[in-house]
Parts: structure tokens; sequence; C-alpha cells
């Protein structure tokens, strides 16, 4: 499908948000639209926010500028010197053609500094690959079939042929990439995502592709342009090149890049970095700057040698793992008293001296976490990011994944506190199955030790374990379980009410057959709990079963959420999006969040009232879906 349209309605305008939600039917049917010259629907004061947001993001607006440098001003330098900074720069569209030089603007957009650089045509042999060989009339779906798990561009070769990966998730398997690659090969330059971490004098930490010596001199350039907008008073945020997204991060002394063209938005990849960054924290402390004060050319790589497996399950997670942009955990569904026992005997062991009690074990499909239970000790708040961080560091560590062993390592919780090292027990049930004990005491191993017992042989005698296990092999929940038939509840707080209509059940029934999936052609849904900070995902439906497919979903979503949530253009209370991939539905209110994936045939109506019986019937089932009650994770 050629044409797309979206609609979405503002939340600024409400004065009281904690009110009860409206109508999701009235919502967008109250909600302004204009439809624009390339046929996509907007509210009025969404379109206006969003053409001043792509005026930001596009410079100038001429369309030969092939770079841009988005940097914050801190109010060192003045607008005329950066007029006089102009040069050639109007005789740009001149030489825009050429391979010559570039010429270079600095201008002033809401209390940041933009710099726009005008690149050559063809980018030299020895540097980045940039946008060459990638289409101009790019879309996500196209950029995300060229996606693959070793993320390679398809670009032509040497020899007029193209460069691929193979696609399957399963084929998967933590570790180092391509070391052997440098900044000179090839294929280094076509990988679709990069990631580094370099100190700030210029030493390369880790990178997910090659080998990190032999990037030595590539380190040293994205320091160089972080410091040389430094020196002027500046922050660097991005630089745009093409398809290609350069976004860096400033952590004190360690600096953080990704160079990624596959589209995701600019917010996106800065919270990817954070997440890194957050993960060599758990493993380092935040106290390693102290390092750095002593020695500016202090070698940190020794202290992270044979973490390259953790990185590197982490960035494969951003691109499988709703947590990653969420900020939220997921739970295994079990039965009430299933969860209940299990956080019965966990509570017993917390007032024992247990800071944290986590059981926790590793989805079916991909490399995502499910909370069984968890339990903490008073005024002792987790925060969801610490358990992604804590779960991947310990799912992908081969040393603590041994069945019935016994581990007992100091971590960093960089949300809970940066500076100090925790303690964490942690023992595997079986294969998939685990617990984490942590404490702030160095020498609780017998105790931790024998609270383990205490938990496996309650766990056992409640057949909480047989229990996990049934519901691992089982799945989650299913659109095709998605009754039409719902019942309609008053009063209902995570539903909204439905106005009287004139669609039968068989009608609904007929549109449920389009790309088969659940009713109305339901594909696929993501639900967040605001107050929990828990969400619950549908399990893949047929009309998205390979993980390309999954991963083009994934991305879909991770747009939408930086546009629900973006502070230049939002935050918006429902948005409706239509294109060639799907019709993508997000509905925000206080209590919840709500992302669906239709057929992209779906009605509008119909894709509306079933968003309405998914939050019913994730609200019937919420006892078996969520951790209720957790009043002491208040984050």
């Amino acid at each position: 499908m050629s044409s797309s349209d979206s609609s979405s309605s503002s939340a600024s305008d409400d004065p009281n948000p904690k009110l009860k939600p409206q109508p999701l039917e009235s919502q967008f049917q109250s909600s302004l639209t204009l439809e624009d010259s390339d046929g996509v629907a907007r509210t009025d004061d969404a379109s206006v926010a969003e053409q001043q947001q792509e005026q930001q993001d596009e410079g100038s607006g001429n369309g030969s500028v092939d770079g841009v440098v988005n940097v914050e001003d801190n109010g060192h330098r003045d607008s005329s010197d950066r007029e006089e900074g102009i040069g050639s720069g109007e005789a740009r569209d001149g030489d825009g053609g050429s391979g010559g030089g570039g010429g270079v603007v600095w201008r002033r957009a809401n209390s940041e500094v933009e710099l726009e650089v005008e690149a050559p045509a063809s980018p030299s042999s020895s540097g980045y690959a940039g946008g060459r060989g990638s289409s101009g009339a790019s879309s996500a779906s196209r950029a995300d079939d060229a996606s693959e798990e070793d993320e390679i561009e398809v670009v032509g070769n040497d020899d007029g042929g193209a460069v691929g990966a193979p696609d399957s998730q399963a084929e998967w398997t933590p570790g180092k990439r391509h070391v052997d690659e440098d900044d000179a090969s090839i294929s280094w330059r076509k990988r679709k995502k990069h990631f580094f971490i370099l100190s700030n004098s210029g030493k390369p930490i880790y990178s997910r592709y090659g080998d990190e010596h032999k990037l030595a001199g590539f380190s040293a350039t994205l320091q160089a342009i972080i410091s040389f907008v430094e020196n002027g008073g500046d922050r660097v945020k991005y630089v745009k090149a093409g398809m290609h997204q350069v976004v860096f991060l400033v952590k004190g002394p360690i600096y953080l890049v990704c160079i990624s063209c596959t589209e995701e938005p600019f917010e996106s990849l800065v919270a990817q970095l954070e997440l890194v960054y957050g993960q060599m924290i758990l493993i380092l402390t935040k106290s390693l700057n102290r390092c750095f004060e002593k020695n500016p050319k202090f070698d940190m790589t020794p202290l992270l040698g044979g973490t390259d497996v953790v990185f590197s399950a982490l960035i494969h997670s951003f691109s499988w793992n709703p947590a990653a942009f969420l900020h939220a955990y997921a739970c295994l569904p079990l039965p009430y008293a299933t969860r209940q026992a299990a956080g019965a005997i966990l509570q017993d062991v917390a007032d024992s001296g247990v800071l944290f009690a986590l059981l926790m074990c590793k989805h079916r499909v991909g490399t995502s976490l499910k909370v069984i239970s968890l339990v903490g000790a008073q005024k002792a708040s987790l925060h969801p990011d610490d358990m992604l961080l804590l779960g991947n560091f310990i799912m992908s560590s081969e040393s603590f994944r041994q069945v019935t062993s016994e581990s007992f390592s100091p971590i960093c919780l960089p949300r809970y506190n940066p500076m100090a090292f925790l303690h964490a027990y942690v023992h595997y049930f079986d294969a998939d199955t685990y617990l984490i004990l942590l404490t702030t005491r160095s020498d609780a191993f017998y105790h931790l030790k024998d609270c383990r017992i205490r938990i496996e042989t309650v766990l056992l005698k409640s057949n909480v374990l047989s229990e996990v296990q049934r519901s691992t092999l089982d799945g989650g929940m299913r659109v095709e379980d998605l009754s039409v038939d719902l019942q309609q509840h008053t009063g209902s707080t995570s539903r909204v009410e439905d106005k009287p209509h004139t669609e039968t059940p068989e009608r609904i029934r007929e549109s449920s057959l389009v790309g088969l999936g659940g009713p109305a052609g339901l594909w696929h849904f993501l639900y967040r709990s605001v107050y929990l900070d828990q969400y619950v995902s549908s399990e893949f439906s047929s009309p998205i079963n390979t993980h390309r497919q999954q991963k083009r979903l994934y991305r879909a979503y991770q747009k939408l959420y930086v546009s629900m949530h973006s502070k230049g253009i939002g935050p918006h209370k429902t948005q409706f999006r239509r294109d060639e991939n799907y019709v993508l539905l997000c509905w925000v209110t206080p209590d919840f969040e709500l992302y669906a994936a239709f057929d992209p045939l779906a009605d509008k109506a119909l894709a509306i009232k079933t968003c309405n019986k998914v939050c019913q019937w994730v609200k019937d089932v919420e006892n078996e879906i969520f951790l209720l009650g957790a009043s002491p994770f208040s984050w």
C-alpha cells in the first residue's frame, strides 16, 4: 500500500490528566485533522510542531546538504560569531554536486547550535561508508528488510553484488563479532549499527565490531570531534550524514558513540547508549572516574576483559526486547496462588538481611527475561533498567549459567547506587530459572546459601518450579484467544466505553480473517502498566512469524513510543498510523499505555473497539500476568 495516514491528539491541553480517560472513539473523533500534501493526516497542533521539528532536523531545508551536526550551546558564543563563520556557505548550492570540499554554516535554533556540513558527494575510500549505495527514497520497511543480525548494510560491492547476512535470531550467539575487521575493511563500513566506548584521551575501550586496538585511529577521530566542539563551549549531540546518524553521549571521562543507519529515532539511540554505559557501571561502578582523575591516559580495557559477550548481548536485545525502550519489566504468566507462594518465601528471606531477592527465568524465545517474583527490603527501590542490566549480565555470562552451581559476584546497580558494589548470589535451578539474592555484605555467601536452600525447598513443595516450566512452554497471551464477544463493563478503569455501533459480530469475524491474527486484524500488542512499571506482550501471530518481521515491528513500536513521549511534538494521548506494513494504534493514559499492530487494511473503528477489548482482557487476567502489590518498588 503506497498511501499512508496517521492521526494523533495532544495531551498538553488537559488540565487534569488524572481524571478518568474519555472514550477512545471520542478522543479520535474530536481530533481536528489536517491533510498534508503527502497524504498524512495529523492534528493541527501536532502537525505544526512536527513541521517545526522537521525544519530543525533538516537544517535550512536545502536538499543538497549531506551532513548536519547538532550541538548544545552553553552561551559562550554569540550569533555574530556564527554568521562570520559562514564564509562561502551561500555558494554551497553550486558546489554541492562537485567532489570538492563543502561549506559550513552555523545557525542558532531554540538555544541549540546546528552545524550544517556539506559533505563531498562521494566519500573517500578511507572514510566511513556513510550513505553510499543507499536509496534516497528509503522507508522504514526497506531499511529493516536489509537489517540482519550482523547488521550488514546491503550495498553494491566492487563487483556490483550485495553483501548479506543470515536472517535468523535463533542462530545468534553472544560474543565478539568479526574481530579481524578494522575501519579499512569494506565489510566493517557496511555494518548498519556500530557502538563504541572510548576514553576522553581517545583510547578505545569497546567496539561492537572489529578489534579495538585496530580501531585506535578511528577512536581518536571521534574523540577529536567531541573535544573540538567542547573547546568552543558547546556539546555535540549527533551528526547526520546521508542515511547515517552519529550519536554522542559524554559521561565524564567516558565517551559513547553510536553510528546507525537503521532509521531509529535519535532519542532511542541515546537511550541505548545510556544502557550501554549503565552496563559498564554495573561491572565497574562509577568510581572508575577517579582512575582518570589520577591518570587521564588510564587504560581501562583490562578491567573489562571477557565482558564483550555481555555488551554484545545487551546490544542484541535492543532489537528484540521491549523493556529496552519501555523501561519496564515483564512477568511470567502464572496462577495467582503460585506467584503468592513464591513471593512469601522470598519475603521471609528479605526479612533476614537480604536487600533484594529476585526469582527470574529466561523467555523461551530470544534473550528477554521474565520475572517470577521479587521482593526487597523496606525503602529500597529497584529500577526496571537495573533489572534489565542485571539479568543481561547473568544470562550472558557462562560462569553463572551452570545448573546447580553457585556464584557470588560483586555488581553495581546504576540506578540504586552507582558508586558502590553490592554482592550477588546467583543460583540456577534449571537451564532457564534462576535466583538472585543481593546484599551489601561481602561475607554473606554462606548465609545466602542457607537462604537459597530454604527457598528451593518451598518452591519444590509448592510446585512453583513445575508451574514455571509449564508456563514457559505455553507462552503468553495470544491475539487469537481474544474474544470478540467480551461483555461491556461500565466503570472499568482499564478500558473506556464504546459508543453504540452497528457492526455485528459476524462483520467483526469477517474482518478478523484479513491477514489472520486476532479480531479486526489484530496482529500484536504491548500493554504497559504505568503504576507498576510492568508490561505484557502478546505472542507473535502468524502474519508476523519471521524474525525479520518481528524486528521490524519492534522498531515501529520504538518510533511510536518516541513520537508519543517526545517533548518537542508531544506528549499525545492517542495516535493512529497506517502504512504499507501495519496499522499502528497507540493509546496513553495516566494508568497504562497500549501499542497495537493491525493488518494494514484494518478498519479504524474496529481497531479502536478491539483495543478497548484488549484493555478489558488485560484487566481480567492482571492477577496472572502482573506482579501486584509491589509497593516497596516505587521507582
